[in-house]
């Protein structure tokens, strides 16, 4: 049998918090590790307790969701935080994903909801509720009939190739690894391989930022 997953819970409402650890030890495979009030909290608590997954809020005293996001991401880009808020305010949710967030939820979701977001991210991948990703959707239309912005790939550090910038802007399109494969007639293994590489040198932790980062590079 797996092991349960994990879970932080991170609120400054008490009664929040004690809502969420009960209604998701009732789901199959989840526990609770620990609940804190606040974004410093929540960093020294992943540190000594290791979580799965993070559920943050964003609004908090001492040190917001956003920025404790992006602490903890930089301390260990493995950490799986997904961002659980009454907000959907447009720079809470390109914050929070710029920051590292793999998922983007809005605290309406029923908790079958939540507990599918939470096993989605254990599992590698990323979920934006609905309503959010219509305006990350939105975004990347506004983005693409802006004029260019000033910073090009070239300044990179470490500079994309041809074949790695033709990949980004098709991954940027929404494209998944096989149907950039079948695109660009080469071997799936080979564009996981290049997405890896592309991801770390623009400093991007998953395809949601790869694809802000694309826009923020004129690639877009």
């Amino acid at each position: 049998m797996n092991p349960a997953v994990s879970i932080l819970l991170v609120d400054d409402q008490r009664l929040m918090r004690e809502g969420l650890r009960t209604l998701l030890e009732l789901e199959p495979g989840l526990t609770v590790a620990g609940e804190v009030s606040n974004g410093q909290e929540a960093l020294d608590a992943y540190a000594s307790q290791h979580p799965d997954v993070v559920l943050m809020d964003v609004r908090m005293p001492v040190m917001d969701g956003v920025e404790a996001t992006r602490r903890l991401v930089a301390r260990d880009p493995q950490a799986r935080v997904i961002i659980l808020t009454t907000f959907d305010d447009d720079e809470y949710v390109f914050e929070g994903l710029r920051a590292g967030a793999l998922g983007y939820l809005l605290k309406d979701v029923s908790i079958s909801e939540l507990a599918e977001a939470i096993r989605t991210v254990v599992a590698g991948g990323v979920l934006i509720q609905p309503s959010v990703a219509r305006k990350v959707v939105a975004e990347f239309a506004r983005l693409r009939s802006a004029p260019p912005p000033l910073g090009p790939a070239a300044a990179l550090p470490e500079p994309l190739s041809e074949r790695e910038i033709e990949i980004l802007k098709l991954l940027a399109a929404g494209l998944t690894n096989r149907d950039i494969a079948g695109r660009l007639f080469l071997a799936e293994g080979t564009v996981k391989n290049y997405v890896t590489n592309i991801l770390g040198k623009i400093g991007a932790r998953d395809r949601t930022q790869a694809a802000l980062a694309a826009r923020e590079l004129g690639l877009l």
